[in-house]
């Protein structure tokens, strides 16, 4: 970078940009990863609502209504997940094409 001094060039950008370089898939994964464990999670915990009402097995009405009421949640949620995951692919794919394609310089051509 022009007008940059030396020392800082060596001692403020190198190191942020070698952290940078290393850090941006990283953090591609760690998002990727939480979404997708997110829409996991609810889903479990719609499943879970069988057995809460349930009492742990101790009141089947409590089991069919908690059935009956986490059965669509999980579907819908299920559904959104999966526009989640190909919506997340999509991202993932963009963000990378987008940081190895700031990552490789081209050659200048005069």
């Amino acid at each position: 970078m022009p007008g940059v001094p030396a020392a800082l060039k060596i001692l403020i950008l190198t190191p942020i940009e070698v952290l940078g370089l290393f850090l941006k898939p990283f953090t591609l994964l760690l998002r990727l990863f939480a979404n997708i464990t997110a829409g996991h999670i609810v889903i479990l915990s719609f499943v879970s609502l069988i057995f809460i009402f349930g009492d742990a097995g101790k009141s089947v009405g409590g089991s069919v209504a908690g059935a009956v009421a986490s059965i669509p949640l999980t579907l819908f949620m299920m559904t959104l997940e999966l526009l989640v995951a190909f919506l997340q692919a999509f991202i993932f794919t963009m963000l990378s094409a987008v940081y190895i394609g700031t990552a490789v310089e081209e050659p200048h051509h005069h």
